[in-house]
């Protein structure tokens, strides 16, 4: 019997949020390295886990089977493409930085407040959320996917009410007010997509006869299982709407603002850049491989809700005062450009999408994290609190300026690559989107610039003038994630040559080729 590597890569960081919340209260430094220690180990596993997947080999690798509830066809099964691959490995990265960066975030006040939970809970909560996240990534059982995508909300639930942002105008009391709003917010919003999926699971069991996301699959291309037209609309609607709020996708997005203002910034990071990705990543492996021609029926009314939140998230991000808002609206925006991608049904829009979903959550980890180092200083998340960090703080203010650079897509830095993908993808085969879209981009360009001169130029503040500059931690912390931005961004290709096999796997699925160009190729 082979090694299960899939379920040891998942299981890792669940045996470290168990271990970390039991060491004892009085050693909470021992609990920071713990945890450490094992979201180490699990990136370890992952990258062995990118090492041994073949793109050019089966379309699900490594797989393990096994039966679990074999009254209702529940099985244990795992298996990874190259899309599961990537995002498997984006997660195991993120996660041993947002360790380091929230290192302080759950240390008790000196004033004695109860307010904050023991430091272990913190780093175990987050190891814990890695762990479903991964299993989420792997599972190819509808039910035991469903299971994990919403397990995930619960300790997230616990990370954005019990350990929000310390830096509140409005003081303690009003501060832990508005993150039990966020907190409720968010979990009735993901519960309530959750109940609407879990009777759609309910419904392709009753329609297929299991949950194997294979068997499924191939009962729908031999023709042994032919569902009505009805049936598979209302089915895909209800995974759909799931995995489109937890995405978020404009008008179910309300919760994300609310929850990474109230959220400390790593947490912020863990929300956007890895659990948000599971909502995408699985229109991808679910709507369109169990419901292709529903999937093509609803094609255009999705791109249009992508397309409204393209424009609307960047468009609030210009007004926002407060700085996690903002690149929360800047989310949403970006988000709005990986769902085009995937259902504008071209191999460019897919394999760019898959590739935002890894440059966006690199991109978005540096500039919160700077941001939380920012607030972490001067105690305000308000952007008119600041001024002239550049001359006090230029490493700190050098590295915000990347991650807004990146974030804005210029070209040179990953996310480039990946939105020009989309793009390029959308216009040939739905112009008119595609350039609508564009002023996407020039909206980023005012909110991330508008930001940074509000932030880091002019006067010195009196309240910044001695701001201390990044410290070796976050040093740590920000430098290999600003290097792969510029990695990615001049050098793709393995991320992309991961991603385009299962990318042409997925428009087989749905039976779609590329537009031909008018104009042919000189020979």
């Amino acid at each position: 019997m082979s090694f299960p590597l899939l379920t040891a890569t998942a299981a890792l960081p669940a045996i470290g949020a168990i271990a970390t919340a039991a060491v004892p209260a009085a050693r909470r430094t021992a609990a920071k390295w713990l945890a450490l220690l094992f979201s180490l180990a699990t990136l370890v596993l992952a990258i062995v886990v990118l090492v041994r997947f073949d793109p050019g080999g089966e379309r699900y690798q490594l797989t393990e089977s096994h039966a679990w509830i074999a009254d209702f066809g529940v099985r244990y099964e795992l298996g990874v493409d190259g899309i599961a691959v990537a995002l498997i490995a984006l997660t195991a990265l993120l996660i041993p930085f947002i360790i380091l960066a929230g290192w302080h975030d759950a240390d008790p006040l000196e004033t004695g407040s109860r307010r904050w939970r023991p430091t272990q809970g913190f780093f175990a909560l987050i190891l814990a959320v890695e762990a479903m996240v991964i299993l989420s990534f792997e599972a190819t059982d509808v039910f035991l996917f469903y299971i994990f995508f919403e397990a995930m909300l619960i300790p997230m639930y616990f990370l954005i009410g019990g350990f929000g942002d310390r830096a509140h105008e409005h003081g303690e009391e009003k501060a832990a007010t508005q993150r039990s709003y966020a907190a409720v917010k968010f979990l009735l919003y993901n519960l309530a997509g959750g109940l609407i999926m879990l009777a759609a699971v309910i419904g392709l069991y009753v329609a297929a006869g299991n949950f194997s996301l294979t068997e499924i699959a191939q009962a729908r291309a031999s023709g042994e299982l032919d569902m009505a037209t009805s049936t598979e609309r209302w089915l895909f609607l209800g995974f759909f709407f799931a995995f489109a709020v937890k995405a978020p996708l404009w008008p179910l997005h309300t919760w994300l603002p609310n929850a990474m203002q109230e959220s400390t910034a790593p947490v912020a990071v863990l929300i956007t850049a890895v659990v948000d990705k599971v909502g995408t990543f699985a229109m991808l492996r679910f709507c369109l491989q169990l419901f292709p021609e529903a999937s093509k029926w609803a094609t255009p009314a999705i791109l249009v809700l992508a397309l409204i939140s393209i424009i609307y998230g960047a468009l609030l991000a210009v007004g926002q005062r407060d700085m996690k808002r903002l690149i929360a609206y800047a989310s949403i925006s970006h988000f709005g450009f990986i769902i085009m991608g995937i259902f504008a049904m071209t191999s460019q829009g897919q394999s760019g999408a898959t590739l935002y979903m890894v440059n966006h959550g690199i991109s978005t980890a540096v500039l919160m994290l700077i941001a939380g180092f920012l607030i972490s200083r001067r105690g305000s998340r308000l952007i008119a609190d600041y001024g002239g960090v550049q001359k006090v703080a230029p490493v700190l203010a050098g590295t915000f300026l990347i991650g807004g650079l990146a974030t804005l897509s210029l070209p040179g830095l990953a996310p480039f690559v990946s939105e020009f993908l989309v793009l390029v993808g959308t216009f040939t085969r739905y112009p008119v989107i595609g350039i609508i879209a564009t002023f996407g981009i020039v909206l980023a360009a005012l909110y991330t610039l508008v930001l940074y001169q509000r932030t880091m130029t002019g006067p010195v503040k009196p309240e910044v003038a001695a701001m201390p500059d990044l410290r070796v931690r976050e040093i740590a912390v920000v430098a290999p994630l600003v290097v792969l931005l510029v990695f990615l961004g001049v050098y793709p290709k393995p991320v992309t040559d991961i991603v385009n096999p299962a990318v042409k796997q997925t428009m087989s699925d749905v039976e779609k080729k590329d537009p031909r160009p008018e104009v042919e190729a000189a020979k």
